[in-house]
């Protein structure tokens, strides 16, 4: 998808800086506004093979309200513009998990942080989704930059499930990445 120069949220303008990623719900891209960094998520309506969809703008507002509630660390909800299926969230810059993978960089230190996210989401019947590009590390923790979870599995946890993705190796995350 080429990038636009600008896109609006509830009639606000923010000029587009990068496409960041593509997930399965939408795309999100690094926009700006009066010198200030925010990130739009633009839903999306692709067929994806593996996860079934329900109305996803409603999803995305149940889920954030979910997670603070389980204080999960994410970013602020900024604006939300239904018409446009739009999300405007706070920024939160640094590299993720997966960009740190793909760097060969051990991410062996942040192993504690993402497992005690696992206990607090497990708490409140919850999993996140455990993809690498879903994490980036502030201040010694993690901030979960998505808002999809989902009600608890034992199979989808991060031991279960998501681990694998934090040990994989630079080549095949990379392509992970490039064909989701």
């Amino acid at each position: 998808m080429d990038a636009p120069a600008f896109l609006d949220v509830n009639g606000v303008r923010y000029g587009v800086v990068r496409l960041l990623g593509k997930g399965k719900g939408g795309y999100s891209w690094l926009v700006e506004r009066e010198g200030r960094a925010f990130v739009l998520k633009q839903l999306h309506h692709e067929p994806c093979d593996y996860y079934a969809f329900g109305d996803k703008l409603e999803a995305e507002r149940r889920d954030y309200l979910r997670l603070k509630d389980a204080g999960i660390p994410i970013p602020e909800r900024c604006d939300v513009d239904a018409a446009n299926e739009r999300i405007l969230k706070e920024y939160v810059p640094g590299p993720t998990i997966l960009e740190l993978l793909k760097a060969g960089r051990g991410v062996d230190a942040f192993l504690p942080a993402v497992r005690a996210l696992s206990d607090r989401a497990r708490a409140a019947g919850l999993n996140l989704d455990w993809f690498p590009s879903n994490f980036v590390p502030r201040d010694g923790n993690l901030v979960y930059v998505d808002y999809e979870c989902n009600a608890y599995a034992d199979e989808w946890s991060f031991e279960g499930w998501g681990v694998r993705y934090w040990s994989m190796t630079p080549e095949l995350l990379q392509y992970l990445s490039e064909n989701p």
